[in-house]
């Protein structure tokens, strides 16, 4: 299948993501990723469906279903929106996002054995 001339992938993208067959660790997530499943995670928590979360927003249940797999990348105006319909704020929501991250980071620096990070003291600040 060849690329469409005027189509190209977005930089930073999962395409251009180094695959080291003989790395065992898995490509860092990225933001849109991460915040999708944190959504997620809030709406299945309170038992909710797409709809329901979507129409509170004033988005499409496509839209956040598409937020939520990581697919779209939302204003801050909408993830404001989301979150408030999830009974959280954006502060809150960024911080939970961030606290996963961080948390993924950790694991796969502590489960590499052998192998130091480069990261500096505030990841290992972190991690203990």
């Amino acid at each position: 299948m060849t690329e469409h001339p005027r189509l190209h992938s977005i930089p930073g993208g999962r395409d251009d993501r180094i695959r080291d067959p003989q790395s065992r660790t898995a490509p860092e997530p990225l933001w849109r990723e991460a915040l999708g499943e944190q959504l997620r995670t809030l709406r299945q928590d309170r038992r909710e469906t797409l709809v329901e979360t979507a129409k509170r927003a004033g988005i499409s249940p496509q839209y956040l279903s598409e937020v939520e797999r990581g697919r779209k990348e939302p204003s801050s105006e909408m993830i404001a929106a989301l979150a408030g319909s999830l009974g959280t704020t954006l502060g809150e929501l960024i911080g939970q996002v961030a606290d996963d991250l961080r948390a993924q980071r950790r694991v796969a620096f502590l489960g590499r054995p052998g192998q130091r990070s480069s990261a500096g003291p505030t990841l290992m600040a972190l991690a203990a």
